[in-house]
C-alpha cells in the first residue's frame, strides 16, 4: 500500500512539473494593504496607517517584462495618544495619486508566480485636522513624487483568476512635521527629522483577473 501511494505521489509530482507554464497577457489588478510608517520620526510616531489600495491594468510581454498604469489611495490617521494631552489633535492624511509600473513577472509552474516591480508616480496629499480648522488653515495640500518597489507572490485559482501576497515600500517626496497637522510646536522632535522623506511599508493582498487565455 505504501509503495502504491509513493508511486502515485511521484506520478502526480512528475505531471505537475511538466504542466504548461502560464504566460499572462493583459490583466486587471486590485491590491489592498496596511501601511506602516518606517522613516521620519514624527510621522512614524504621530501618524497611524489604516488603508492603502491600488487599482491598475498591466500588460506582460513574452519575455516577462510588464508595464502597468493605475491609481492608488492611502489613509493615515493621527494617533491622538502620541501627542501631549495639552495639545489634542484628530484628523487624517489622505493620499491620492497615479502611477506607472514597470516590472518582471514569471510563472514558475502552472500555480505559482512572482512579480517584482516598481511604481513611479505623482501624489496629492491632503491633511485634514481639527487643529488646522481652528487655525483657519483648512486642508493642507502637499504634492509629491512617489516611488514604490513591490514584490508579489502569486497563486492562481483558475485560468482567469489569481491571488497574491503583496509587499511594497513606498517613498514619498515630502517631509512631515507636527506643524503639518496644526500643532504650534515641534513636540520635542529634532527639526532635522522634518526634512526626511516620508516612507512606509505596505503589506497586503491582491487579486488579478486575466482578460486573455494565459496558458500556452
Amino acid at each position: 500500500m505504501r509503495i502504491t501511494i509513493a508511486i502515485l505521489a511521484y506520478l502526480f509530482c512528475l505531471q505537475f512539473s511538466r504542466a504548461q507554464k502560464i504566460e499572462p497577457k493583459f490583466t486587471f489588478n486590485v491590491e489592498l494593504g496596511l501601511p506602516v510608517a518606517i522613516s521620519n520620526k514624527p510621522f512614524q510616531d504621530i501618524m497611524q496607517g489604516l488603508a492603502c489600495g491600488s487599482i491598475y491594468g498591466q500588460y506582460s510581454l513574452p519575455f516577462h517584462l510588464n508595464f502597468g498604469l493605475g491609481a492608488r489611495y492611502t489613509l493615515f490617521t493621527v494617533n491622538e495618544f502620541s501627542l501631549p494631552a495639552s495639545s489634542p489633535v484628530s484628523g487624517q492624511i489622505h493620499t491620492a495619486g497615479g502611477f506607472v509600473k514597470i516590472g518582471w513577472d514569471k510563472f514558475h509552474n502552472n500555480r505559482f508566480a512572482t512579480d517584482f516591480g516598481v511604481k513611479v508616480g505623482y501624489s496629492m496629499n491632503f491633511v485634514t485636522t481639527d487643529a488646522n480648522e481652528d487655525l483657519g488653515v483648512g486642508t493642507v495640500q502637499m504634492d509629491a513624487i512617489l516611488i514604490e518597489p513591490t514584490l508579489g507572490l502569486i497563486l492562481t485559482a483558475d485560468e482567469k483568476n489569481s491571488y497574491r501576497l503583496n509587499i511594497g515600500y513606498c517613498i514619498q517626496g515630502y517631509g512631515f512635521s507636527p506643524y503639518r497637522i496644526g500643532l504650534q510646536s515641534d513636540a520635542g522632535y529634532d527639526a532635522a527629522e522634518f526634512n526626511k522623506l516620508t516612507q512606509y511599508l505596505v503589506v497586503g493582498f491582491g487579486y488579478t483577473y486575466y482578460f486573455r487565455d494565459k496558458t500556452n
